[in-house]
């Protein structure tokens, strides 16, 4: 498998990397970056090929969308056209397939995945979906590319996209945003900051560690820590006064919502 990316940023650096420390060869990667400093690192760091312009990419059994998506439709209209059996595999958020298939002038083999910021750590959390013109082979090849990074999780239909972007995708976010609120509270519990930091993220680290390792549901594992009568049950019902869940559920539902408008507009004409 040659691979092909457009686009040189932080997420092509993370999947190249995993690639790379898998085992796949470097010289079977080429990499089309238009800034000379980040051509420069990336050969540097990957020993792979760099060209500034499109076309010496294109050979590529699977060529990765990696720009920015408001330059997307502008970067897709200047290529030259593809054969049918390369597979195109686009990590630009919010951009649709049947947009990117439009673009490349109704090319069929489009696989669209989201992934999340993890992935630049190999610990990704990756939505993807495959258009009926992708082959069992391309399939194969896209699952490679993706899990050098992390999980993948196939979704069934495009719109499922949205609900990925919304959990996952932007899911670190909350997470980060529910650390930022326990740290907070450890200070104002008068832990001094570095300890207060440690244990925050200690315990996330543990307990997400826990969950993944085991059979049991969530809501087991947290009864488990919630002892009648102590000092968990009275957190927890402070949570669920403040109706946390609920709140969690419309933050996803907003983010969903948005990632359908920012849909519409990037592939709108």
């Amino acid at each position: 498998m040659r691979m092909g990316f457009i686009g040189g940023g932080n997420m092509a650096a993370a999947i190249i990397g995993g690639m790379v420390r898998g085992g796949f060869t470097p010289e079977d990667i080429v990499v089309v970056e238009p800034v000379a400093e980040r051509r420069e690192w990336l050969t540097r760091t990957w020993g792979i090929q760099v060209a500034p312009e499109a076309s010496a990419g294109l050979t590529a059994d699977v060529i990765v969308l990696a720009v920015k998506p408001q330059q997307l439709r502008e970067v897709l209209q200047h290529l030259p056209a593809l054969r049918p059996e390369q597979l195109v595999l686009s990590v630009a958020a919010g951009v649709r397939a049947a947009d990117i298939s439009r673009w490349l002038r109704g090319h069929a083999a489009v696989v669209r995945a989201m992934p999340n910021t993890p992935a630049l750590v190999s610990l990704g959390a990756i939505g993807a979906f495959a258009t009926p013109g992708v082959s069992a082979q391309q399939r194969e090849w896209a699952a490679q590319v993706l899990s050098a990074v992390g999980l993948v999780a196939w979704v069934d239909s495009e719109a499922q996209i949205d609900a990925v972007t919304a959990i996952s995708g932007s899911g670190p976010a909350y997470v980060f945003y529910f650390i930022e609120a326990l740290e907070r509270a450890a200070l104002q519990q008068g832990l001094p900051a570095d300890t207060a930091r440690a244990l925050t993220l200690q315990t996330f680290l543990g307990a997400a560690t826990l969950a993944l390792q085991g059979d049991a549901p969530p809501a087991e594992l947290r009864a488990r820590v919630t002892s009648k009568g102590g000092t968990t049950e009275r957190g927890i019902a402070a949570l669920e006064a403040g109706d946390v869940a609920a709140v969690i559920g419309q933050a996803a539902a907003a983010a969903a919502a948005r990632a359908r408008e920012l849909g519409d507009v990037l592939g709108a004409d």
